[in-house]
């Protein structure tokens, strides 16, 4: 599905009174969140404080104790093939084939989207891993092993991005090539929820932020 061009009055994503339980501590209750095409949303918090778990409530991969998600006003329950289609979720496990060269993974990501995979090459020089390319994965270090797996922000139709703590283990120049990269998806109608342990170089009227507190209960 390409990108949506013109802005909605009405939430791409939403969650509403969101309860999130983890070995009897109450790691966030009640919780709205309302996000719009062009958003640009940093969940902020301590450790424990649950961002990898609201991001993994929003993406649909994990279930919340109370309350509902939805996608285009339909609980993602019902729509799990329409919404998984315009999602891009990269966690901490990156899904990225150690026994596949660098350019052999772009290019399978580009065939599970049904994309002409010889646009790996394009993608190789986006994220600067031209010259390993022939490289296997499991050979790379971690700054490339992420590379690998953040090329999917220039592979994607999807105009959802969930990202949790895209920057580890990437140069500066990587961040700011990934920043660009945020700025351009939501100037065309995409909305990035995003987590990180440093201050995005962005404009502050870009940046929405859903802060999360730690409970010691």
């Amino acid at each position: 599905m390409p990108l949506p061009h013109k802005l909605s009055s009405k939430p791409l994503l939403s969650a509403k009174a969101l309860t999130c339980i983890r070995e009897d501590r109450i790691l966030f209750d009640d919780l709205h969140v309302e996000v719009y095409n062009g958003d640009i949303i940093q969940v902020e918090g301590p450790n424990g404080a649950g961002k990898t778990s609201l991001l993994r409530i929003l993406s649909g991969l994990s279930t919340p104790y109370e309350g509902s998600v939805f996608f285009n006003g339909s609980n993602i329950k019902n729509a799990k093939e329409e919404f998984h289609q315009n999602l891009l979720y990269l966690g901490h496990l990156l899904g990225v084939k150690d026994e596949m060269t660098a350019q052999e993974n772009l290019s399978f990501n580009l065939a599970l989207q049904g994309l002409d995979h010889t646009l790996a090459e394009q993608t190789l020089k986006k994220v600067n891993l031209v010259g390993f390319e022939d490289a296997l994965a499991s050979h790379l270090s971690a700054g490339q092993h992420r590379r690998i797996a953040l090329a999917q922000l220039w592979q994607t139709h999807a105009p959802i991005w969930i990202l949790d703590e895209p920057f580890t283990a990437i140069d500066k120049t990587g961040v700011k090539n990934l920043e660009s990269r945020f700025i351009e998806h939501a100037d065309r109608g995409g909305c990035i929820i995003l987590t990180t342990h440093q201050d995005l170089a962005l404009p502050k009227e870009r940046i929405k932020k859903i802060t999360l507190d730690y409970r010691f209960y």
